[in-house]
């Protein structure tokens, strides 16, 4: 009796710590690994850049720009890719670690979310990681601004815009954070302390809120082989794969554009947004509204972060919290969630894609105009039918789960009755895990009786 008390607890204890979802902790673990090689290439690059827009005239490795005035930043960029040995090698590392940290978020999001795994003890950890979401893209945004070249004057012009098109307060936030009229010469030094300190602490604060030690802790300290994987595979990338060639863009010049230069790919979804938004204005009281603006870069993220935390509750509500929350959903046995899912990852890939429609238009030799209006219209029905088609899929799915269980899967195999007759041979299916009620939406379970 003492045996089964002890392994019902330990069993119980279990089901607490996300049981069977090794991959959600997988991508945690590669996230907190990335962050903390962004963290050491980070100190490394700390001695060598220098946070200041004096300007100067270049005379360095680089050629092509000798001669070129350019300010102090930009100088210390160009002179630790070039000048430093191991310069540019820990530069792409810790690019590419900032990528693969917002990245490996997302992943463990979407295995979260299409597993069910986010209500009951799940919901504090489901929120840390959702806020880490808009904090990981805010750091790796704010370190694409710091060397001052074209991509950083391209992303400073962005957030201008987006400030003010804030109703009332837009231009005193913006006079605010560049010190007077932007670019201003304040904006870098500010920037880098915001990257280097303020946004680095709240996402280790969040890492370490949501972290989960094992149950019984291990005699031997090991190291994780993941932590070696995504540190190999990070030095991999930066050794192989360029990212962010400052001395290839060129110095910031107001007014000036460069083509082909565009920002990180967690980056994309805002500036298809902003490419697809029709040229609205209103205005209100003899003040103008930029819609244009307003909408895409600050009503649409805001809404998409909002139901993205707010979700778990909203699901309970709708489903009377009946659903079972010691248990991982399989994602056909939540139709409407998973196709909710599908609807959200065809509107962000969309809203992606369509950040390139200039170079889709120009590779393809295509009308910009008609490109543009084929996502308009993609971006409004894709989800629909995306939502729509994986909800089916998913009741198929369960509808034949369901048959095969109460008359076994077809084997293909025909005998005759003695009186003449032919039938197939079936055989029994192994029993599915009871679910329970299941976290599916009035609507699924309807569609799904039907």
């Amino acid at each position: 009796m003492k045996r089964s008390a002890a392994g019902t607890r330990l069993v119980r204890d279990a089901l607490r710590r996300d049981p069977e979802d090794r991959w959600a902790a997988v991508f945690g673990r590669i996230a907190g690994y990335s962050f903390a090689v962004a963290v050491v290439t980070g100190v490394l690059l700390l001695p060598f850049f220098r946070p200041s827009m004096a300007d100067l005239v270049y005379h360095g490795s680089y050629r092509l720009l000798d001669g070129v005035t350019i300010s102090q930043v930009y100088q210390s960029v160009l002179a630790t890719s070039f000048n430093v040995r191991g310069g540019l090698l820990i530069r792409q590392v810790h690019h590419w670690s900032a990528d693969v940290f917002v990245a490996a978020i997302c992943l463990r999001l979407l295995r979260v979310f299409f597993r069910g795994r986010f209500c009951g003890r799940a919901l504090p950890a489901w929120l840390i990681w959702v806020a880490l979401l808009p904090l990981g893209m805010l750091a790796a945004y704010t370190g694409t601004i710091l060397p001052d070249d074209m991509l950083s004057g391209g992303s400073l012009s962005v957030l201008t815009g987006v400030l003010l098109s804030v109703p009332v307060i837009g231009t005193h936030l913006v006079f605010a954070i560049f010190g007077g009229a932007p670019p201003g010469q304040q904006i870098i030094g500010r920037d880098y302390w915001v990257h280097i300190l303020v946004l680095p602490a709240l996402a280790g604060a969040l890492l370490l809120a949501g972290f989960r030690p094992p149950l019984r802790w291990p005699r031997r300290v090991r190291p994780d082989p993941l932590l070696l994987f995504t540190c190999g595979v990070l030095v991999l990338l930066g050794t192989l794969a360029q990212i962010n060639p400052v001395w290839l863009i060129g110095p910031y010049q107001p007014g000036s554009i460069s083509a082909g230069a565009v920002p990180d790919w967690y980056m994309g979804f805002l500036d298809g947004a902003l490419r697809l938004m029709p040229a609205w204005q209103l205005s209100i009281a003899g003040h103008p509204l930029v819609l244009a603006v307003l909408v895409p870069a600050l009503l649409l993220p805001g809404a998409f972060f909002t139901l993205l935390a707010a979700y778990p509750l909203l699901e309970r509500r709708l489903t009377g919290g009946q659903a079972l929350h010691h248990v991982l959903d399989r994602p056909r046995d939540a139709a409407t969630r998973t196709g909710l899912g599908a609807a959200g990852i065809t509107f962000y890939g969309v809203l992606w894609a369509a950040a390139a429609n200039d170079q889709i238009a120009y590779h393809l030799n295509l009308d910009l105009y008609a490109v543009t209006w084929f996502f308009r219209i993609a971006v409004l029905a894709g989800p629909p039918l995306a939502y729509i088609i994986t909800q089916r899929i998913c009741l198929g799915l369960t509808r034949r789960e369901r048959d095969e269980a109460e008359h076994g899967r077809p084997t293909g195999r025909i005998v005759m009755s003695p009186d003449g007759g032919f039938s197939e041979i079936t055989e029994p299916v192994r029993p599915a895990r009871e679910q329970g009620p299941g976290p599916n939406l009035p609507m699924a379970r309807d569609m799904a009786d039907t």
